[in-house]
């Protein structure tokens, strides 16, 4: 059996073969032993979810796998947080969209992110 490992964060005990915990999604550093905070989630090219997670102690930008077994709920709720908690006022979108003439334009040029 896997040697287990208790959580810093939540308390679980988990498998030694992860890099973080399933439960809360945090980890430690290896390299100054501080504690890894999940502060968001990557979709990358091929599809697959990665974690990104920052060091309290250094302060050091990680990412690490979604596994499996990690916790679906807490992996979602880290990606729908920008969308629950923007950086703006909610209203400034109707203001935005309104200068846009309501249809993603603005002054009726189109921009394409794909040029």
């Amino acid at each position: 059996m896997a040697e287990e490992l208790k959580c810093r964060i939540c308390g679980a005990n988990f498998s030694k073969e992860h890099t973080h915990c399933p439960n809360c999604l945090s980890g430690r550093h290896e390299e100054c032993d501080g504690t890894l905070e999940p502060i968001a989630v990557w979709v990358k090219q091929d599809d697959t979810w990665d974690i990104i997670l920052r060091c309290r102690l250094c302060g050091e930008i990680v990412t690490e796998a979604v596994c499996q077994d990690d916790n679906p709920i807490k992996i979602m709720s880290i990606a729908s947080k920008p969308i629950a908690s923007p950086p703006f006022p909610i209203e400034k979108l109707n203001e935005m969209t309104d200068l846009m003439g309501g249809n993603g334009t603005i002054d009726g040029y189109y921009y394409d992110k794909r040029k």
